[in-house]
């Protein structure tokens, strides 16, 4: 049986976007809950602005996915906008297969996804 590693999700500001640097498994479940609760945390806090950078997550489903989806849409009914920051490989992937990319804009760095903002 594998260990599962607890999901860490580290929120901070630059500017007025928020920006949750997730790591760990983003599965059904728990994780899924986490990353739901801390999104819905920063939206009632008032964020207008979001990115979560997905680069320290190695794996992500369907579950992970409609989280995403689901605070996407949140955000644009009040006004706001989600980017996710996601680099090559399984996640990217997964995002691409899904077609995610072509609804939440994605990008390779952090920088490129707050100049998008500009």
């Amino acid at each position: 049986m594998t260990e599962r590693l607890p999901m860490e999700i580290n929120v901070r500001d630059s500017g007025d976007v928020s920006i949750l640097d997730v790591h760990g498994r983003l599965t059904i479940g728990e994780p899924a809950d986490q990353l739901h609760d801390a999104l819905q945390s920063v939206v009632q806090k008032g964020a207008k602005r979001v990115v979560v950078v997905l680069n320290g997550i190695p794996q992500i489903d369907s579950s992970g996915i409609s989280t995403l989806v689901r605070i996407s849409i949140k955000l644009a009914r009040e006004g706001g906008v989600l980017r996710l920051v996601c680099g090559p490989g399984r996640v990217r992937d997964a995002l691409t297969v899904t077609r995610l990319v072509e609804a939440i804009p994605t990008f390779e760095s952090e920088s490129a996804a707050l100049a998008n903002f500009a």
